[in-house]
């Protein structure tokens, strides 16, 4: 009988020792787990701010305008005005705030897409180059060219940007914030049409 209850206690020592080293284990890996997601997070935000940064600084270059940098304060402006948009509908609705502004919206289902990304904003901005007649500092008629401008606005020096996923499959909305903002009324983006290097 000793024996039997021996036996049963020493099963019952066991198996609580298997328990707690099986705890120490998930809690080991839970550990591992969250430095690996802050290091990804981290690396994420560096890479989220290049995604930005590098195709505003290429169109930049093209017209001999200084880069811009990344602003912390910008990125949070951004960022809670596009949580606010996906809260409410995700339409391309300015913010109305303190900064120049381009926002982007890309359909869940557009050309075959379900993601769109940084580039995709910044490319569609950019793509209104084609629009912009410098010499004149006018948008042709009946096009759009105000997005470009800001993006190669000699003024603007800091940049920050967001993007959400809308919710029940609404896309994407991306916005840009600028400091100072730029298109201003009468002035053009950058001095002589590209082809002097500003400092």
């Amino acid at each position: 009988m000793k024996l039997t209850s021996a036996r049963r206690d020493e099963s019952k020592w066991r198996a609580l020792s298997t328990s707690a080293a099986t705890l120490v284990a998930v809690l080991v890996l839970l550990l591992c787990l969250s430095s690996l997601h802050h290091d990804a997070f981290a690396q994420n935000k560096s890479s989220h701010k290049a995604a930005f940064l590098s195709p505003h600084n290429a169109a930049r270059a093209e017209v001999a305008v200084a880069n811009l940098t990344w602003n912390a304060t910008l990125a949070t402006y951004a960022r809670r005005y596009a949580a606010r948009r996906a809260a409410e509908d995700c339409k391309l609705v300015h913010s109305r705030g303190p900064y120049g502004e381009n926002i982007f919206w890309g359909s869940a289902h557009g050309g075959g897409r379900d993601e769109w990304a940084a580039a995709d904003a910044v490319a569609s901005w950019v793509k209104e180059k084609a629009s912009y007649d410098c010499e004149s500092n006018r948008c042709a008629a009946r096009r759009k060219c105000g997005h470009y401008t800001q993006v190669v606005w000699a003024g603007t020096k800091r940049l920050g940007c967001a993007a959400v996923e809308c919710g029940d499959g609404g896309g994407t909305f991306i916005i840009c914030s600028y400091d100072p903002p730029g298109n201003v009324d009468g002035k053009p983006p950058y001095p002589g049409c590209g082809r002097d290097s500003i400092v």
